[in-house]
């Protein structure tokens, strides 16, 4: 049995206290700053606000003050925090981790540099412990995977990825279950790449979930168009797993994937539905005020990498009319006008 301590108390990362718990393990979740009521009330009804059933019996709950309690003795730890958070854990949490504790992270997303660089959220925090002068083993969870579902005990398959097989294997011993299955790599940055790049995608392929209800109605399905700009989206993060000098079939697979589940729920799709709709990017956050759109954020990012590039004769334009137009209608404002005919191609074999 190992000691796993969780630290945020947002959707996902609470949803790995269930198969960690299960496997026998000793969890504690710590809530940050944010999430007081949300810790308050697990004491309360062990259960997580957004979730329809309980926490697993046994799981502890400390709010932000009680870190230190709660890392104390611990084996491994959790970072649940979202993106926007990313900052604040380099800052608060990862020096009070002990020397040489593994870190395995949910947090997905990709850093833009000044001169068009895509860095992981594991390169950011690497470079922080070197300021700090410290040795943990960061790692990192990728895959299909939505809180809610894994809470239910539906089969998921995910990546842990890290710099050491050895520590990836202890990380899977202890998480793993007959529900959540789990591969394990040393490409980092070609995991937590693929599962950052289809935030932008997943956007655009809801677009079309958008314009068909505008179309014919809220109640018609047409899947035709999913898939083309599903296909499209496949294309481009295969270039882009290819700048990132990361592509191989296993994490264009584990990309894809990533790509499916987030276009079939969460925020993205409800972003994507109502710009399709006719919405402004404006209106779209309005209409969904108090929901977190971190995948916004992602695709800003990677666009403007990418732009960036562009100007550096690095990537060429024409391989991704999807981001470049998604990006038009997040940072522009402009309205949506999926660029069909840029999909097609003339090929001789």
């Amino acid at each position: 049995m190992a000691v796993v301590t969780i630290v945020g108390s947002g959707m996902m990362g609470s949803a790995l206290a269930f198969p960690a718990r299960e496997n026998g393990n000793e969890v504690r979740l710590v809530g940050t700053h944010l999430d007081r009521e949300i810790i308050e009330s697990c004491k309360e009804t062990n259960q997580h606000p957004k979730f329809n059933r309980p926490f697993p019996a046994g799981v502890k709950y400390y709010q932000i003050e009680e870190l230190a309690d709660a890392l104390f003795g611990a084996d491994m730890v959790i970072g649940g925090v979202s993106s926007f958070g990313v900052e604040w854990f380099g800052e608060v949490v990862l020096p009070a981790i002990p020397e040489g504790m593994p870190v395995l992270t949910v947090t997905k997303g990709l850093m833009d540099t000044p001169d068009g660089k895509l860095l992981t959220y594991p390169d950011l925090w690497k470079a922080k412990l070197a300021e700090l002068g410290k040795k943990l083993s960061m790692n990192a969870v990728g895959g299909p995977c939505t809180s809610y579902e894994l809470v239910a005990h539906d089969q998921t398959e995910v990546s842990f990825c890290g710099d050491d097989l050895e520590v990836l294997e202890f990380l899977k011993k202890t998480m793993a279950t007959d529900y959540y299955h789990i591969s394990i790599t040393t490409d980092v940055t070609g995991i937590e790449s693929a599962v950052a790049l289809k935030n932008g995608y997943a956007l655009g392929i809801a677009l079309t979930i958008g314009l068909n209800q505008k179309a014919n109605g809220n109640d018609e399905l047409h899947f035709n168009s999913q898939a083309a700009v599903f296909g499209q989206a496949t294309r481009e993060m295969t270039k882009l797993l290819d700048f990132q000098k990361a592509l191989t079939l296993n994490n264009l697979c584990v990309g894809a994937g990533d790509l499916y589940v987030t276009v079939y729920g969460g925020r993205t799709r409800l972003v994507g539905i109502l710009l399709g709709r006719g919405l402004t990017i404006d209106e779209a956050k309005a209409e969904l005020k108090g929901v977190t759109l971190e995948s916004l954020v992602v695709a800003e990012r990677v666009a403007r990498a990418v732009r960036l590039n562009i100007e550096k004769g690095i990537l060429n334009a024409e391989d991704f009319p999807l981001l470049l137009h998604i990006d038009e209608i997040i940072t522009q404002g402009k309205p949506v006008n999926i660029p069909w005919d840029s999909f097609t191609y003339r090929e001789s074999v």
